[in-house]
């Protein structure tokens, strides 16, 4: 694997200055793999310390087994003396992306309703509600 200053120095940068947090997301892709690195979620530096989020505790129990070898792999990047250690925090969960129902015009509740616009939003949250509510179904399930 090449070090981070290579790779960044075929991004011609020389002259720019990376913030830690921007070199972290720099160099963790090319640590973990870009598979591993979209299951996680932002990653810092502070000081020498990398803090990686994922999204819950297996995760972070699968990572902390293997941060042994991501740091060997993170230190060769990045060269000697910048990442010391790595951390990985449950962060907050990450939310797909969500896909827009038809409004159905068949609902009673909605017949009542004569301004078109609070019409569609009415039925727009009803739709949610019912997904969230499915969804909890699911869980408890």
């Amino acid at each position: 694997m090449q070090r981070a200053a290579k790779i960044l120095s075929k991004l011609k940068l020389q002259n720019a200055k990376l913030a830690p947090e921007e070199f972290a997301e720099a160099v963790w892709p090319a640590a973990v793999g870009k598979r591993l690195a979209q299951r996680t979620g932002q990653v810092k530096l502070y000081g020498r310390k990398m803090v990686v989020d994922v999204d819950d505790a297996t995760w972070q129990r699968q990572l902390t087994t293997m941060s042994g070898q991501i740091l060997t792999k993170l230190q060769s990047l990045a060269g000697p003396g910048m990442i010391d250690s790595i951390e990985f925090r449950i962060g907050a969960p990450r939310r797909g992306p969500t896909i827009a129902l038809a409004i159905t015009s068949a609902d009673d509740r909605a017949d009542g309703i004569t301004d078109p616009i609070f019409r569609q939003l009415y039925l727009a949250s009803r739709t949610q509600s019912e997904r969230e509510e499915e969804l909890r179904m699911r869980v408890s399930a």
